[in-house]
């Protein structure tokens, strides 16, 4: 069964992947394993609390197992429980590839997109800079996810996310033609490239050192300096600043990681274009795992709010 279909207080099995798996300890001392199934609808947590050393050595992160339990609700948040865990058999569902989730478009379509797009960055210096990092993270760029847990955390999740920012870009520079759309391109296009520096790829992803020390605003801004020496591209021209603080600022606020708040309208726009698109990812995501009439569980970076999912007709 997918988790997507799995009903309140319902018993069910299936082949899952492990997200991850963590032992823990409970209030008295005993230790449990704290584990995340999941498929390619979504996934859902749950514990062994008899979690003694030769019954869960086998079930790691990266593991695909057969399950049997029971999805319940505590706390407005899906989990299983009772649950039975096993490995599979020669012959039967083992392929971890099979159990991920995958990003709506089909990547290459993505690629295509944003290759014509570069095209429409008419500002010469914006177009080289962007085309020299793509090519420099083309492999990474495609694979990896936005995060590591809250928004577009799939495989070539920031791909899709950094096309999605594109087109509601594209709609709103319509809009409001005073928007430099070649700005927001290439904003938008380098904003959050360096997450291929700041997590570890598509796979269990972690942070790297770099990632856990400097982040991902800190990494792309020295990964541009970088470029404008190989170049030859004068750093001090305004055009250059521009692009260089629309990256900066992308958090929006100080106490989010960046150094500087946006202080143009482009900038303004990219900030507010990267939040609705992460949001509504973000709540996509929890309400394709409840069924109508239940609450999702509790979004921590949307100020730990639940939502709920309205069962009423289109």
């Amino acid at each position: 069964m997918k988790i997507n279909q799995m009903k309140k207080d319902e018993f069910f099995e299936g082949f899952y992947l492990i997200k991850s798996a963590e032992v823990r300890q409970t209030r008295a001392g005993k230790d449990y394993l704290a584990l995340t199934f999941q498929d390619d609808t979504g996934e859902i947590s749950g514990n062994v609390w008899d979690a003694q050393l030769g019954k869960i050595k086998d079930f790691v992160a990266g593991v695909v197992v057969h399950v049997q339990g029971r999805r319940e609700v505590y706390n407005n948040m899906p989990q299983v429980n009772q649950i039975s865990l096993r490995l599979p058999r020669f012959d039967e569902p083992n392929d971890p590839a099979d159990f991920k989730e995958k990003p709506p478009v089909d990547v290459k379509d993505t690629k295509e997109y944003l290759s014509q797009i570069i095209f429409r960055i008419e500002n010469a210096t914006w177009q080289r800079i962007v085309r020299a990092l793509y090519s420099k993270y083309d492999k990474e760029f495609y694979s990896y996810p936005a995060a590591k847990t809250n928004h577009h955390a799939f495989y070539s999740g920031l791909s899709y996310h950094t096309a999605t920012m594109v087109r509601l870009a594209d709609a709103i520079g319509d809009i409001y033609p005073q928007l430099n759309k070649s700005l927001l391109f290439a904003g938008i296009m380098l904003h959050d490239l360096a997450k291929v520096i700041e997590l570890t790829g598509p796979d269990n992803t972690s942070y790297t050192v770099r990632g856990n020390l400097i982040g991902h605003i800190s990494l792309i801004d020295e990964e541009i300096t970088k470029v404008l020496v190989e170049l030859g591209l004068d750093d001090e021209k305004e055009d250059v600043i521009i692009l260089r603080h629309l990256i900066l600022s992308h958090h929006g606020q100080l106490e989010y990681g960046s150094p500087v708040r946006p202080q143009i309208m482009e900038a303004e726009i990219l900030h507010m274009i990267d939040n609705i698109d992460a949001e509504m990812m973000m709540m996509i995501t929890a309400l394709d795992k409840v069924a109508p009439g239940e609450m999702t569980n509790r979004i921590f970076a949307m100020d730990n709010r639940a939502f709920y999912k309205p069962n009423i007709s289109k």
